[in-house]
């Protein structure tokens, strides 16, 4: 299956690349409430991935393979951006 983004309300949270239908709606049900961040009411929804951001999942998948993991334990990546890498940029 070609990389899914999974959206919140609209607003992409994750690049995947699931293995088939059944483990992309595995993903979005299990991950609901990492995806959700505690907006209970908010909606999950996916679609595929444009050029920059299936580009954003394969720099990633590389980043996995060069530190000798398995390529098929890479699953996806997330959009969101972690504070550390915010505060350092400040």
């Amino acid at each position: 299956m070609l990389p899914q983004v999974v959206m919140v309300d609209g607003v992409p949270r994750c690049v995947i690349r699931p293995t088939d239908q059944k483990a992309l709606d595995r993903f979005v049900r299990n991950s609901r409430k990492w995806l959700q961040a505690g907006q209970s009411d908010a909606k999950c929804t996916y679609r595929p991935a444009d050029d920059s951001e299936t580009a954003f999942w394969k720099d990633a998948f590389e980043l996995h393979k060069a530190a000798g993991a398995d390529d098929e334990s890479f699953f996806g990546i997330p959009f969101v951006a972690s504070p550390v890498v915010a505060t350092a940029s400040e």
